[in-house]
């Protein structure tokens, strides 16, 4: 995974024109990242090298599961909630080309200003963004879009606001809407807790849930994802790496306004391959479960080879392959 060509351009760009110590700030921004610390404040050099690639590569594997879960799915307008340097957007649009209006909402006004200086390098949609200066809490009267994505916002929110502010993202949403927050307990307790909001408003579970009943994970268990990217020259010296990949961990929730949830189990830990076959740690139905995929079953394991961490898996009476 790595970032598409033109975002690459505009935040090569931009980091040409601005100065500063990259890797002291971004050993700052990582702090704050962890902690769930406000971004306000944070070095916008040290954002785009440390945190946008990682940002974009999570958003943009929950889009690709959502497009692939709601393929007649084609969205005309957007709002990136909480949009930062309007990351999500770069995801949504390389993903729906036909989107035609985005809107960059963010309560710091150096990132809605980064928003718009990278997106004129972005494909007309973007070029041409609305940005709006505003909470994610109170959303300006009258904002709506058919999708709506707040990528890495409720971290930045006390675990008790969470509820209300995914009731007030849904609200906005026509179509979907996609909640993508850091893969540490943190983050999963702030879905959790809008994920049972969501649902009594009727919200239909899109992924990774694959029911609306309770959630079955609970004590210090936590759902969460990994997507591996790839490091620039820039990103390696800021933090001081060694190795050309970096993996992001991430938790997410996408939910929708009509259709059902999709059939199968969700594949929620890597997968455990061993001589005799793949065994597989699924959420399905309500519950966590084991499946296990013997080698011996030819046809079977030769698809459960092909999945992975984060991926569905189609019902055993299902004949179609992954």
């Amino acid at each position: 995974m790595s970032l598409p060509e033109a975002l690459q351009g505009a935040v090569a760009d931009w980091l040409g024109t601005h100065a500063g110590n990259r890797r002291q700030a971004s050993t700052a921004l990582s702090a704050t990242y962890r902690a769930g610390g406000s971004s306000a404040r944070v070095d916008l050099g040290s954002y785009l090298v440390a945190r946008l690639p990682a940002t974009f590569a999570a958003v943009d594997r929950v889009l690709a599961e959502l497009a692939r879960r709601r393929p007649d799915m084609a969205p005309a307008s957007l709002l990136d909630a909480g949009s930062g340097p309007g990351t999500a957007a770069w995801a949504a649009a390389g993903r729906w080309p036909g989107l035609e209006t985005v809107t960059f909402l963010d309560n710091a006004r150096a990132f809605l200003d980064l928003a718009v200086d990278l997106s004129r390098h972005g494909p007309a949609p973007l070029a041409a963004a609305r940005a709006l200066q505003g909470q994610i809490q109170e959303l300006p009267p009258g904002l709506s879009a058919d999708l709506v994505i707040a990528a890495y916002a409720l971290a930045e929110l006390p675990q008790a606001r969470a509820a209300a502010v995914a009731e007030g993202l849904w609200r906005a949403s026509r179509t979907a809407l996609v909640l993508v927050e850091p893969g540490t307990p943190g983050g999963f307790a702030r879905l959790h807790v809008a994920r049972q909001r969501l649902l009594g408003m009727g919200a239909v579970p899109v992924a990774p849930c694959t029911h609306a009943l309770d959630c079955p994970i609970t004590g210090d268990d936590w759902c969460h994802f990994n997507v591996r990217l790839a490091r620039s020259r820039a990103h390696m010296h800021a933090k001081a790496a060694s190795v050309p990949f970096e993996d992001e961990r991430f938790a997410y929730l996408v939910v929708a306004r009509d259709g059902a949830p999709p059939r199968g189990g969700r594949i929620i830990a890597p997968p455990q391959q061993a001589k005799p076959g793949i065994t597989f740690r699924l959420c399905s139905e309500g519950r966590l479960e084991a499946a296990h995929v013997a080698r011996r079953d030819g046809r079977a394991y030769k698809l459960a080879k092909k999945l992975d961490w984060g991926d569905l898996m189609p019902p055993a009476t299902e004949e179609d392959g992954p």
